[in-house]
């Protein structure tokens, strides 16, 4: 049986068409700013952590430092620039469907800059002619939507996240042009270009990394609690909003 090419596509346009609806069911209504904790998978992300520090210890840590030592020399931030590149076109999609279209444009513009001046993302001339670029994703744009950002939850190798942002992991990995209108094998650059962002990154950040890992009394609380404050400043939700999570706090004290 021939496929054609337009049986290619039905798969992302039908994860969008899915997470629309649930974006209409869910945001009717803006949803009101989340509560400091929602954890009620305490035990099984408490699990799951372990697995994560135990991957780091092992594989990722050592892997980091003996390609790209600590903190981080131009090949860690050509590799950086060339995954953020990649990502950008799911960036322009995403801020279309928030109705961004400034973003948008500015990310195109970006991506135009970097991709030709900048050699297919390896330098960043745009930055420094003052096309900064808005990075986001699909959780962003579910949040956008009026979606909530549900239980907190630790997926495996990727680390902290929410019900909301994970969804919006696996539609991105779908919907960015990138892999949708490269052939294969290429279509899997940009899925490359990440995993080698991440181990750069780990050398990059390095002790950042180790002293939420390795130097907190409670790295799962502390993960969770940076992850948490961090995600809802990105969205604009403030300290007054929110509330303000103290990442040095003591969770369990009365």
């Amino acid at each position: 049986m021939t496929v054609t090419i337009p049986s290619l596509f039905p798969r992302p346009l039908t994860i969008l068409a899915i997470c629309a609806t649930i974006a209409l069911a869910a945001g009717c209504t803006r949803p009101s700013a989340p509560v400091a904790m929602n954890d009620p998978h305490e035990t099984e992300n408490r699990a799951m952590h372990a697995f994560n520090v135990a991957a780091d210890r092992n594989v990722l840590k050592p892997v980091a430092t003996a390609i790209g030592g600590q903190g981080g020399g131009p090949v860690q931030i050509s590799v950086a620039n060339f995954a953020n590149n990649l990502a950008l076109p799911g960036d322009i999609l995403n801020s279309l469907l928030q109705l961004r279209l400034g973003k948008a444009v500015e990310n195109t513009l970006r991506f135009g800059v970097n991709s030709t001046i900048g050699l297919a993302g390896i330098f960043d001339p745009a930055t420094a002619a003052g096309v900064p670029g808005k990075k986001t994703d699909f959780g962003e744009t579910l949040h956008v939507w009026g979606v909530g950002e549900g239980a907190y939850i630790e997926l495996p190798l990727l680390g902290p996240s929410t019900q909301r942002d994970a969804l919006g992991e696996v539609v991105d990995s779908f919907i960015n042009p990138v892999g949708l209108l490269l052939p294969s094998p290429e279509s899997y650059i940009g899925t490359v270009a990440r995993i080698a962002s991440k181990i750069s990154d780990r050398a990059r950040y390095s002790d950042t990394y180790d002293s939420v890992l390795y130097d907190s009394a409670d790295s799962y609380a502390q993960a969770r609690l940076l992850y948490l404050q961090n995600r809802r400043f990105e969205l604009g939700q403030t300290t007054e909003d929110a509330g303000y999570i103290d990442p040095y706090e003591d969770p369990y004290a009365e």
